[in-house]
């Protein structure tokens, strides 16, 4: 408990809650298991991309590279599609590109909506306002019917164009997410007492409300990152993604337009859905992981 006093004002005690040890959330990041399990996933299939991106030749993934339409085998491990491209080369030069738009996306999204959200909550009044109802029209906006537009006229060719095209609609969500936290942080005793001590309103955001931010953001970026891999997919199955590189969407694209399904080619569209379900799975539990580390509740009832 600390008490501020000055000479002629009435003495006002503030409660300060008790910090929290310094290794407990890394005790707490050791010992989830749902954490411990989405990492080993994605670091194992990001780690699978690289090493394999150096084995294997990039040339088997360009057309009639191989036997058309072949069978998984001892030379082609998951088979070649309708053009005779290898389907294991498309899948380990195709994770690198996927991540890479999520982590874009994710980034400037997460960056935008952190900023935004703490300016929002911060100051109130007006400026809330303003930043709220923008991003609750940017929620309530059909965004993949937008970025389909956008990509049917601007005909993007580059992964790097595709992540900006999606992190346009990437920073509402964690926008909201951080404007209702830093609401709740402004109440507390600590904001009074950096005032008092003389620190401005950056430090005051800096200092004192984005650290208390951190599990919140990791969380909305995990969020952001698999948002904007659904995006690529979704944008890449209509064949408005990039023509050029190989990424998991491309793969599906091309066994939707060859009828894989229906002529029994289930090498061509399982493998990249089994590698999407991985991706979405590892990232989904990183996420819940980091909701129970932000929230007591969720992580007394996960014990």
């Amino acid at each position: 408990m600390a008490v501020v006093s000055a000479p002629g004002v009435f003495q006002e005690e503030l409660l300060v809650e008790a910090p929290v040890p310094r290794w407990a959330g890394l005790r707490y990041w050791l010992g989830n298991w749902k954490l411990t399990i989405g990492l080993v996933m994605i670091i194992g299939l990001t780690l699978f991309s690289i090493i394999g991106s150096l084995l294997i030749d990039f040339d088997r993934t360009r057309v009639a590279a191989g036997d058309f339409n072949a069978r998984p085998s001892a030379e082609y491990l998951f088979g070649t599609d309708n053009v005779g491209r290898d389907i294991f080369a498309l899948i380990v030069h195709g994770i690198h590109p996927s991540l890479k738009v999520g982590l874009i996306a994710g980034v400037i999204g997460t960056a935008v909506g952190v900023v935004l959200g703490i300016v929002a909550g911060y100051y109130g009044r007006t400026t809330d306002a303003v930043i709220s109802t923008t991003a609750d029209i940017f929620l309530t906006i059909p965004s993949l019917l937008i970025l389909i537009v956008l990509a049917s006229y601007i005909r993007t060719t580059t992964i790097e164009f595709t992540a900006l095209v999606i992190a346009i609609f990437s920073w509402a969500g964690p926008t909201r997410l951080m404007r209702a936290q830093t609401l709740s942080l402004r109440e507390r005793a600590f904001i009074p007492l950096a005032k008092l001590s003389g620190q401005n309103d950056f430090e005051i955001a800096i200092k004192q409300i984005l650290p208390n931010l951190l599990p919140y953001i990791m969380a909305g970026f995990v969020g952001a990152v698999s948002g904007a891999i659904l995006a690529l997919v979704g944008i890449q199955i209509l064949g408005l993604g990039p023509l050029f590189t190989p990424n998991l969407g491309m793969i599906l694209q091309s066994a939707y337009q060859g009828a894989a399904i229906f002529r029994g080619m289930w090498w061509w569209w399982l493998p990249p859905t089994v590698t999407l379900m991985i991706i979405f799975i590892s990232l989904f539990l990183i996420s819940v992981a980091l909701d129970e580390l932000a929230n007591p509740r969720l992580r007394e009832r996960a014990k």
